[in-house]
């Protein structure tokens, strides 16, 4: 496993992540969400991310629950607040409130003193900036929060949330986590550009698409096991399922083979290709998969391969 920095930040994070949305907690038994873990911390995997709002903490019980038997100083693990925790007025947002509220329960729920990463996970624009950073600001110097990092905020936005942080004299954010795939790659355009401005890291997730990059939905039936058969979970990927987009995950993995590797080694080293990209945040439901994920960082792709893979994605 190869590591990274978080930006401009002395904190190193394994290039593979591992993630915890719509996976444990939900779709798979505790057990095997265990085995997983474990083997993603024996594969080098230092970095784990849950969020919570992801089974309304069952995520994060389970996620801190596995890492439990390694030292808490060898591995990253993250949590985030925004979405609805409950149906009163505050039971939500970026608000002084909620966020100090949220951070204290993941923090006891996660049976933890503090948390490496806390992220703001979408922007609100019910609460100033500045009061949600003041907040974030003041966990840090208790030492709850080691870190502050945004998902999803457009370039606007980090800009805005930068400026404030510098005239106020608060802990700026250092990483961001958007979605990022070879299917979609709005980050290009003004994010990645604002984030490198500022030494923002980014740990995307989705880096597969939901799976479409992993090849399985190219012989024209929806596995059984898969996320596109759950119909609790599939509401984004049965959208993505076009004749189009399968066509360029045909051609891809023809690359993929032609350079005797797997079609999501080739998604996830295409993502790491990026310098100001720290981390690819993957989820697994069983062992097997995060073993074939590690894959990706251990491969290397030459100018005339990414040439190649621009004009499929084109």
């Amino acid at each position: 496993m190869k590591y990274r920095r978080l930006g401009k930040t002395g904190l190193k994070v394994s290039e593979i992540s591992l993630g915890s949305w719509l996976t444990y907690g939900k779709s798979v038994e505790d057990d095997t969400a265990t085995k997983t873990i474990h083997r993603a911390y024996d594969l080098g995997i230092n970095f784990f991310d849950s969020a919570n709002v992801y089974e309304q903490g069952e995520g994060e019980k389970v996620l801190s629950k596995a890492l439990k038997e390694f030292p808490r100083e060898s591995y990253v693990i993250t949590t985030k607040a925004f979405w609805p925790m409950g149906e009163r007025p505050n039971d939500r947002g970026l608000s002084r409130k909620h966020v100090y509220e949220q951070v204290h329960n993941s923090l006891k729920r996660m049976d933890l003193d503090y948390v490496d990463i806390f992220y703001c996970h979408r922007y609100d624009p019910e609460t100033p900036v500045e009061e949600t950073l003041r907040v974030i600001d003041d966990l840090i110097r208790q030492g709850k929060i080691l870190y502050a990092g945004v998902s999803e905020w457009t370039a606007a936005q980090i800009e805005e949330a930068v400026g404030i942080a510098d005239r106020k004299l608060l802990d700026r954010i250092v990483v961001n986590q958007p979605v990022y795939n070879m299917l979609n790659r709005y980050i290009e355009k003004e994010v990645l550009p604002v984030s490198s401005k500022y030494g923002i890291g980014q740990v995307v997730f989705s880096p597969l698409a939901q799976g479409i990059l992993t090849g399985k939905y190219l012989g024209g039936n929806i596995p059984e096991t898969s996320r596109a058969a759950n119909n609790e979970i599939n509401n984004g990927v049965k959208g993505m399922l076009t004749e189009e987009v399968l066509d360029k995950v045909r051609k891809l993995d023809e690359v993929a083979k032609e350079l005797d590797t797997t079609l999501p080694a080739l998604a996830i080293a295409w993502i790491l290709r990026q310098p100001m990209i720290a981390s690819a945040l993957v989820g697994a439901s069983r062992p097997e998969q995060i073993e074939a994920n590690v894959k990706g960082s251990e491969l290397e792709l030459t100018a005339d391969v990414l040439d190649k893979i621009e004009d499929i994605l084109a």
